[in-house]
């Protein structure tokens, strides 16, 4: 079974259009791929917390999450983002089934730094694959809100990139992170390009430099963990161009495909 799991990042969503969900449940009725569903929520977070007043920041491109936070997150990702995506797509004729990564324990976390700097963040430590199966064969389209669970019980924050990352290793699929811009892209003498393709010792040369930063930091350092953790694929694609989705899965060029330094292949 091709198993690709699509990241789609909180400001992707409101700009994907419904082509995009189309070209998401035709590739599966066509079984050209099974689609799991992996979504942030970031901007809408932003919004609700403002709106109640509660204070947030970000370290390296990740959210410092205190119990306040965390609780408006999983309010917002847990419940009105992953509804949406699962009604988009059964509006395009597909079976969507939301959950979190608390649901079975689908998610289960370890803290990501052990001071805990970041408060309530986790990072998988193991991926309750069975259940993702269990949907898959019959016939469903899985779509998880990445709040995770540790062995007590609580919940944790996970950056989206790597919540996918880390399903895609459990199933050895490939990860296809969604953008709003067509790939990693970089200005060279006065014109913009988009990078075919990434190595790790370019992508950390790349974040030494500011020119990958942000939000894309744990994009590209996702991308390149799966594929050392068994990931078959990873690549940037642009989801407001949905074809790009399609020409990847038939093996054409899209994007920007992270690849580790071994598999540069040379003209």
């Amino acid at each position: 079974m091709n198993i690709v799991v699509l990241k789609m990042g909180g400001s992707v969503l409101a700009k994907l259009p419904d082509s995009f969900y189309k070209m998401v449940v035709n590739l599966k009725e066509q079984n050209i791929c099974q689609p799991i569903i992996v979504h942030g929520g970031g901007p809408e977070i932003n919004h609700a917390l403002k709106q109640l007043n509660v204070k947030t920041e970000f370290i390296d491109g990740l959210r410092v999450t205190t119990k306040e936070v965390l609780d408006v997150a999983e309010m917002v990702m847990s419940g009105s983002i992953n509804k949406k995506i699962v009604g988009k797509l059964q509006k395009e004729g597909g079976t969507a089934i939301g959950m979190s990564g608390v649901d079975c324990s689908l998610l289960q976390t370890i803290p990501i730094d052990s001071e805990c700097s970041l408060g309530f963040v986790g990072q998988v430590e193991k991926v309750n694959s069975f259940w993702l199966q269990l949907i898959i064969e019959n016939g469903g389209i899985p779509v998880i809100s990445p709040i995770g669970v540790d062995i007590s019980g609580q919940r944790n924050n996970i950056n989206g990139d790597m919540a996918a990352a880390a399903v895609a290793q459990a199933l050895k699929g490939k990860l296809v992170l969604i953008s709003d811009i067509p790939g990693v892209m970089e200005e060279i003498s006065g014109k913009k390009i988009v990078h075919e393709q990434l190595t790790e010792e370019e992508i950390e040369a790349k974040i030494a430099s500011g020119i990958i930063y942000g939000g894309m930091i744990p994009k590209v350092r996702s991308a390149l963990k799966g594929l050392s953790g068994g990931v078959k694929e990873s690549v940037i694609l642009n989801g407001l161009d949905p074809e790009d989705l399609k020409k990847f899965m038939e093996g054409k060029q899209a994007g920007t495909k992270v690849i580790q330094n071994k598999e540069v292949q040379h003209v």
